[in-house]
Parts: C-alpha cells; sequence; structure tokens
C-alpha cells in the first residue's frame, strides 16, 4: 500500500512540474497585443501632459493618465501630410523607398505599392488577428485595400473626412454645404461630387455617412474587435487611426457649443473620451496602447486647428506663410506620444531620445518577435530598450521630406541632428488668413539649435565654428543616405494615376453617390 501511494504521489507531483512547465513555456511564448492609435492632424501642444500647469486645460484626461507611464517629448512624424506618413509609418521606410510622397485622392486608381511590406501583414502572417478602424488613404481600390495588405477586417473612411459630402456637414474652414440629390455643388476648399463613404472591408455600408455618430461607430466595433481576439485567445493588432483631429470637426456633445474654440475643446474630449474607453478594456491584458499623430495641425483651418505648443517656427511667420502641416518646421512633424503598458514599460517615465513614426514599425516587430523581410533596407529602428528600459538613446539624424509646400516631394531637405536642425528649403505653406511665404533656397542651410531656440527664430551664423561643424556633420549624412536610397534595389514607385471612375461609389450612375438612391 505504502509503494502504492508513493507512486502514486511521485506521479502527481511530475504531473504538476510538467504542467508547471507547459504554463511557463506557453507564458514565455504568448504574444503581446498591440492597439497603435494615430490622431491626424494633432498639434503638440493639444495634449495636456506637454503643456506647463497653468495652461493646461483638462481636455484629455485618459491621455494625462497614460503619460504618467511613457511620454516621448521628441518624437516627429515620418512626414507632414497624410498618405507619405501613414505609408512611412506601416512600412518602416522613407517615402523615396516606399514610392509615396504626396497624397492619393478620390479618384487614385492606386495606393502603396503592392511590392511593399507593412508590419500588419507581417503580424498577420505569424498568427496575430489584425484589424483596422478609421481613415486608411493608401489605395482603395482592389489589391489596394487595407484587407489586401495585411488586416483581416476594416471599417473606416478610405482617406480624409473632408473628401467628400455629407448631410451634416461637421465645422470647417469654409463651411462646406450637405450633399444635394440635385448635384454636385461647387465651394472652393470643398470636396462635394461624391457622398463619403463609410467601408466595411471591401463594401460601403453608408454614404454619405454621419459625421456625428461616428465616434461612437468607431468605438463599438474597437471593444468588439478587442472582444472577439480575447475570446478566441488569439494575440492582436488593432491599428485605430482616428478621424480626430481633422476637419470638419463634428464632436456629439452637450449642451450646444457656445464658440469656435470650444469645438475644437470638445473634439479633443470625445478623442480623449473614446481612448480611455480603449484602456478601460485591456485592463490587466498584455496590451500595449502606442499613441501619436500622423502630422501637425493645419494652421490654414485657423480656430479648427490645433497648437503646435512652443513650437511656432517664427522664423517663417515673420516672414508670412505657414510652420505647421504640410511644412518641415517642428510643428508640422514633431506630434504628442504616449505609451502605455502596465508592468512592462517604467511608470513616470519621459524620454526625449529622438525617435519617428517609422520606428513603430521595427519596435512592434521585435516585441513581438517577427523578423522583417532581408530584402529590403529600412529606415525605423527598434525602440525596444528606449520603451522598457528607460534608454535615452535615439537616432543619431532624422530627415524630414518635403510635402510639396517646397520643393518636390519627398526630397529629404532638411535634417535634424541631435539638437540641430538645418533647412535647405523653406516657405510656401499657407497659414490661417492665407499668407503663403516664398519658396527659398538655403546654400548654406539655416541651421537652429533646438534647445536654446524651440521656436526657430534665429538660426545660427554660418561663419561660426559651431555652424561650420554641424552644416558639415548633416551634410555628411545626408549624403550617406541619399546614396543608400539609390543603391537600395527595393526602392517602390508608386501609380498616381486618376480616374474618375476609381471614386468609391453605392451608385455611380448618380451625381451624389447615396446608399439610399438604392432602396426601394
Amino acid at each position: 500500500m505504502a509503494e502504492i501511494f508513493t507512486t502514486v504521489f511521485l506521479s502527481c507531483v511530475l504531473l504538476c512540474v510538467l504542467l508547471r512547465q507547459l504554463v511557463l513555456q506557453n507564458t514565455a511564448t504568448k504574444k503581446p497585443n498591440f492597439i497603435i492609435i494615430l490622431a491626424d492632424d494633432i498639434g503638440w501642444g493639444d495634449l495636456d501632459a506637454n503643456l506647463s500647469p497653468e495652461v493646461r486645460r483638462n481636455n484629455t484626461p485618459y491621455l494625462n493618465l497614460m503619460y504618467h507611464f511613457f511620454r516621448f517629448t521628441d518624437f516627429h512624424s515620418p512626414a507632414s501630410t497624410c498618405s507619405p506618413s501613414r505609408a512611412a509609418i506601416l512600412t518602416g521606410r522613407y517615402g523615396l523607398r516606399n514610392g509615396v510622397t504626396h497624397n492619393f485622392g478620390v479618384n487614385s486608381v492606386a495606393g502603396l505599392p503592392l511590392s511593399e511590406v507593412t508590419f500588419p501583414q507581417l503580424l498577420q502572417a505569424a498568427g496575430y488577428y489584425t484589424a483596422m478602424i478609421g481613415k486608411w488613404h493608401l489605395g482603395h481600390n482592389g489589391p489596394y485595400s487595407p484587407t489586401n495588405r495585411g488586416f483581416t477586417n476594416y471599417l473606416g473612411i478610405p482617406y480624409s473626412n473632408d473628401m467628400g459630402c455629407t448631410d451634416t456637414p461637421g465645422y470647417d474652414l469654409p463651411q462646406c454645404p450637405p450633399c444635394d440629390s440635385r448635384g454636385p455643388k461647387g465651394n472652393r476648399g470643398c470636396y462635394s461630387k461624391v457622398g463619403l463613404p463609410l467601408m466595411k472591408n471591401n463594401s460601403i455600408v453608408e454614404q454619405p455617412l454621419d459625421l456625428w455618430t461616428l465616434t461612437e461607430t468607431y468605438k463599438s466595433t474597437a471593444l468588439s474587435i478587442i472582444h472577439y481576439a480575447r475570446q478566441n485567445g488569439q494575440p492582436y493588432l488593432l491599428f485605430l487611426a482616428l478621424a480626430h483631429m481633422h476637419v470638419p470637426l463634428a464632436p456629439r456633445l452637450s449642451p450646444p457649443l457656445s464658440s469656435d474654440h470650444s469645438v475644437y475643446a470638445a473634439s479633443l474630449q470625445e478623442m480623449d473620451s473614446l481612448i480611455g474607453a480603449l484602456k478601460s478594456a485591456v485592463e490587466g491584458s498584455d496590451t500595449l496602447i502606442w499613441f501619436t499623430g500622423d502630422n501637425g495641425p493645419w494652421e490654414q483651418k485657423c480656430q479648427y486647428a490645433g497648437s503646435v505648443g512652443p513650437f511656432r517656427g517664427k522664423w517663417q511667420v515673420n516672414k508670412g506663410g505657414g510652420s505647421a502641416k504640410r511644412t518641415t518646421w517642428e510643428g508640422g512633424h514633431r506630434v504628442p506620444n504616449v505609451a502605455y503598458w502596465p508592468d512592462k514599460i517604467p511608470p513616470n517615465t519621459t524620454s526625449s531620445a529622438l525617435l519617428s513614426g517609422m520606428d513603430i514599425f521595427s519596435t512592434v516587430l521585435a516585441l513581438a518577435g517577427v523578423m522583417p523581410p532581408s530584402d529590403r533596407r529600412y529606415d525605423g529602428v527598434d525602440a525596444t530598450d528606449i520603451l522598457l528600459k528607460g534608454g535615452q538613446t535615439g537616432r543619431e539624424f532624422l530627415f524630414h521630406p518635403n510635402s510639396g509646400a517646397a520643393g518636390q516631394y519627398g526630397d529629404l531637405q532638411t535634417a535634424r541632428c541631435g539638437k540641430y536642425k538645418a533647412f535647405y528649403i523653406t516657405g510656401a505653406a499657407e497659414a490661417c488668413g492665407g499668407s503663403t511665404g516664398s519658396e527659398e533656397l538655403h546654400d548654406p542651410p539655416l541651421i537652429f539649435d533646438l534647445e536654446a531656440d524651440e521656436a526657430e527664430e534665429s538660426p545660427l551664423d554660418p561663419q561660426t565654428p559651431e555652424y561650420r561643424e554641424v552644416a558639415d556633420r548633416i551634410a555628411r549624412g545626408r549624403e550617406e543616405l541619399l546614396w543608400d536610397i539609390a543603391t537600395d534595389r527595393s526602392v517602390s514607385a508608386a501609380d498616381y494615376s486618376i480616374d474618375s471612375k476609381a471614386a468609391p461609389c453605392c451608385d455611380p450612375t448618380q451625381p451624389v453617390c447615396r446608399l439610399d438612391r438604392l432602396k426601394p
């Protein structure tokens, strides 16, 4: 009897040990979840946590709480307009490599080149459930749609939310008319040739969509995705590309708004509330939430544009013209950025490391244990040590591509190196009030010391040793990168052809596409 008891006891102990090893092994190999949130046209100064206590407005309380974990202060969008920035985030490559150097439109027949590989595709191949909600802007036809670029499911607008008419338009400059059954109306700055579509996978489910309920639609869909992945025990990537803070603004808050300023504040609060709901939904799970922006505020929209904070580009402002979206001034590229991952990221951490949205590609793949293809060159860097270990060493160089306001699309004619920033070309972006400023080439380049002059007002004297040393270092770095791109056999070329038949339309026989026209 004793021998039987001993045998049973040892068997139970062995079974417990084996089960424990299996649990530990499963824990070690379990993949983390990722929620990447990309705000549109958001300013560095729009988030309270980036501002001094005396000027905070309490518009972003949930993001403020997340900022208590990890905040980047010198994080930059890869470009200062929509399509180039999003392409670089998804591929980890400058536009001169991935081919996307300016925006696609409603009538674009193509999009992000099919030769490019996105990090959602790589995660999907590694067993992740991948879903996207929101603005795509990288091609809406056939193989260029999100469901063919790495996302199992998609719900959103195929481009910007001002690229189509709506029945109840939001706040914008100029005030755009609603869709009209008698045909499109002309209004400078308004696109009214086709109704703004809401797409689910590859089908239009609402056209024109209701901007005033869009946030709730996005929120309920996001929560369903999180629940679905959790129920199936599958790691997931949720890429949430918000309509906030792009015009037209359509915050659904009461009481009625009393001023134009409160419209923007209400939109920030609405965005923040959505993020708070996601934060609550993932509490207790192994999920990284990473929030950033695609570019700086669209200052041409005046009271409906965000705040650049202290990064005012005063050299340009003093000469006329804009210094935010569509420019390479700090206001066009420096965006708010926060990472939230309890038990993984040390709380109350702030990093001044110089980083780019391209680095999301390399960092997410590294955290998921997924290797990118070795047949191409990348510009993104792995920021894992900065996120998880509090490192402060970022990029040596970061180059900002022109987005069409000055120079050629995609040209890397502005460069960061540590605290220094060099401009080879400036001007030509429209500011509030209509001033554009003249396009100017700079030889030698304008160089600013951002630590001493964050407003970019007074460039260094070209006759000083400091200037000459910095100019030589940046010139060498820029030449090395341009040579690397020139010899890169994996460089792609985007097709920017347009065709009116390419517009997403549920009933192309009508002057303004409407789903209700198809109903009996």
